[in-house]
């Protein structure tokens, strides 16, 4: 018995568990308030759109009662002609407003961004005016100026027949994407540029090799800022479009005016599937651009 008791091992005691560590002050996911308000504020923003495209599928023409599940709804907007030609509208003018805005807004920035001139404050409020202006009046000035200053041909061939409303979208449009280009420039390690030259590389070779790649990031970001904002745009179109320029949003509107349908719901869920697909590539192009950087 004594033997049994020297070389009986007692039991080990439980571990007591760690405690659990409270989320830091910056930790704001880990906070459960903080997650309730992203969650709310997130459903009060999508929860609208989940419905348009529920009810797009909607077999009675009331969107408030829901009677079965049907695509027809769909077949007869994409055998809708001029729904379609309003669409194509729609994304013609998209497309060049993107190039126009890239261009002249890459340039804009790089412009205030690297050189000092006298005036240079007017400038920058000069181009901020386009954000902050209300677009109603956007809209009216615009609607003055192609009336009275540089009146567009009516009757011209398309896309021809598009111009006015391109170089009103530019207008408003490359000043978003000089500002997100700036903000991307204030990260540029000058020396880069000081080195590629010490390289031999030519002014041209420089900001096409060296200052170019930084801005990549924010030129696909304003590429797809213009986009959407000249795909979704509909004050400033409703004052340049003519009678045979109508694009979708101004479209949708028409067909608003009369009853809301679930054909309406349908064309809605097609240019939001657009935009999202448009801003998820956008997005993967960047992700790939930092990886490849990283590697």
């Amino acid at each position: 018995m004594a033997d049994e008791a020297l070389t009986t091992i007692p039991a080990p005691k439980p571990a007591k568990r760690a405690p659990k560590e409270k989320p830091g002050p910056l930790e704001y996911m880990r906070q459960w308030p903080l997650q309730a308000i992203v969650a709310g504020t997130l459903l009060f923003l999508y929860l609208p759109l989940i419905t348009l495209m529920v009810f797009s599928f909607n077999t009675s023409r009331r969107n408030i009662v829901w009677q079965g599940f049907t695509t027809d709804w769909y077949v007869k907007a994409f055998n809708n002609e001029s729904l379609l030609q309003a669409f194509i509208n729609s994304l013609t003018i998209a497309f060049f407003c993107t190039i126009f805005s890239v261009v002249l807004g890459a340039l804009a920035a790089v412009m205030l961004w690297r050189f000092r001139f006298p005036g240079k404050t007017v400038v920058e409020g000069g181009m901020a005016l386009p954000i902050v202006v209300p677009e109603i009046c956007m809209g009216v000035a615009m609607l003055v100026f192609f009336a009275r200053v540089m009146p567009w041909p009516q009757g011209l061939a398309w896309p021809f027949n598009l111009g006015a409303i391109i170089i009103a979208h530019i207008s408003f449009a490359f000043p978003f994407v000089a500002t997100v280009v700036r903000a991307r420039l204030a990260s540029f390690n000058r020396e880069l540029e000081e080195a590629a030259k010490d390289l031999g590389a030519s002014e041209w070779r420089t900001f096409w090799d060296v200052l170019v790649p930084h801005m990549q990031p924010g030129l696909i970001a304003g590429a797809l800022l213009a986009f959407t904002l000249s795909l979704d745009d509909f004050v400033i179109t409703f004052f340049t479009a003519g009678p045979d320029t109508i694009t979708f949003p101004v479209k949708v509107y028409s067909m608003l005016r009369f009853s809301v349908t679930p054909e309406v719901n349908a064309a809605s869920t097609v240019l939001i599937v657009v935009t999202v697909i448009l801003t998820a590539v956008g997005l993967q192009m960047q992700n790939k651009d930092a990886t490849e950087k990283k590697a």
